[in-house]
């Protein structure tokens, strides 16, 4: 792994490092800051003791960042380098950040290279999620390693209860008993997920679908339950799995993790199926097409899954033409399904190792 990787691993683990590297200060909301009241057709700024902002370099800078007058309860970061340049709540009652446009590209490198890293720990995570769903009971361990499995497989997102309660979105750890038919060895997912996508995913497995059926049979609305100890009933969350997947690596991988690379293993799998090109417009026309297959897999948009789940070095390499040697042997149908890495697994760690790595954009 080169030092530039490790490099933006580090930096990635611990967010007021991540925020100096790139010459940003860490800020929160929290921190006494600006904020703005309607005046005619345009706004004033007030400072943390309410006083008019009369400086027109700082009144410049506030209009330049463009807040959406829809949005209320408005915080400006005292900072010009803060990390978080303002927050606001938004005509439907969502919080929303807007962060430096460097943060956001540091941020996203340092995802997209900790990738290699999360393809190490790969074949021990599915290890452990052999071992565990083999138990006896189906406990804590049991259902935890099921959300994970079924993560790996269909990269549904984890789901979180405040975007359950707040919007009506789910995800596999808050998905209700309705959201899941089973036919034999074949289930059906559908739900509303993030930013109201309704996602309908299938999935075929005589073994998850039994599971699967198991955690539905138990009493209560939520479809991912589990025994505790005494025989209660108790329901995962997003941060059971974040802590498993944490004592099995010893790192700080998430859901995201899963998807990121998801994303970038169906894209190779895609500009296999797109082949060749001839010149600049028909390339183009091809990573649009991929990009569009992988956004349907990850139930996402094309641009989404170009800035968040395909490896920058993915396209770039399309791009020069030298992908074709990393994926020529790739075959989706007869690639092995075990703990290890896969054929096309291995081909995205070995075009990552080889070519030179692209920044995001």
């Amino acid at each position: 792994m080169n030092r530039l990787v490790k490099k933006l691993e580090k930096i990635g683990r611990d967010p007021k490092v991540t925020a100096k590297a790139v010459g940003l200060r860490y800020v929160s909301d929290a921190t006494p800051g600006y904020t703005r009241k309607k005046s005619g057709k345009g706004w004033r700024y007030y400072d943390a003791e309410g006083q008019l902002v009369k400086d027109k370099e700082m009144v410049t800078r506030f209009t330049r960042l463009v807040i959406p007058p829809a949005y209320t309860n408005v915080w400006i970061s005292p900072y010009e380098n803060g990390h978080l340049q303002f927050t606001g709540t938004d005509a439907a009652g969502r919080k929303q950040y807007r962060y430096h446009p460097y943060w956001n590209k540091i941020r996203n490198q340092s995802k997209y290279h900790r990738m290699q890293t999360f393809a190490a720990h790969l074949p021990a995570i599915r290890q452990q999620v052999d071992h565990d769903l083999d138990r006896r009971n189906l406990d804590h361990e049991k259902v935890v390693a099921l959300v994970v499995r079924l993560m790996e497989l269909t990269s549904i997102r984890v789901g979180n209860e405040s975007y359950k309660k707040l919007y009506g979105s789910f995800g596999l750890t808050t998905l209700m008993n309705k959201h899941v038919r089973i036919e034999g060895t074949r289930m059906n997912f559908e739900f509303k997920g993030k930013k109201g996508v309704f996602h309908k995913v299938a999935l075929q497995s005589r073994k998850l679908a039994n599971l699967v059926k198991q955690c539905r049979d138990i009493p209560g609305r939520e479809l991912f339950q589990y025994y505790n100890e005494d025989g209660s009933c108790c329901t995962v969350d997003s941060g059971d799995v974040n802590t498993y997947l944490k004592e099995i690596t010893g790192e700080d991988f998430t859901a995201k993790d899963f998807r990121t690379w998801a994303g970038s293993v169906s894209a190779l799998y895609a500009f296999k199926q797109a082949g060749e090109f001839d010149n600049v417009t028909e390339c183009r026309k091809k990573i649009v097409s991929v990009l569009d297959e992988v956004a349907i897999n990850l139930g996402n948009t094309r641009t989404v899954c170009k800035k968040y789940y395909v490896h920058p070095t993915v396209i770039k390499s399309y791009e020069e033409g030298t992908i074709f040697k990393y994926i020529s042997a790739l075959d989706e149908k007869q690639d092995i399904k075990s703990a290890e890495l896969n054929i096309a697994e291995k081909a995205l760690l070995k075009l990552l190792e080889n070519e030179k790595l692209a920044e995001a954009s």
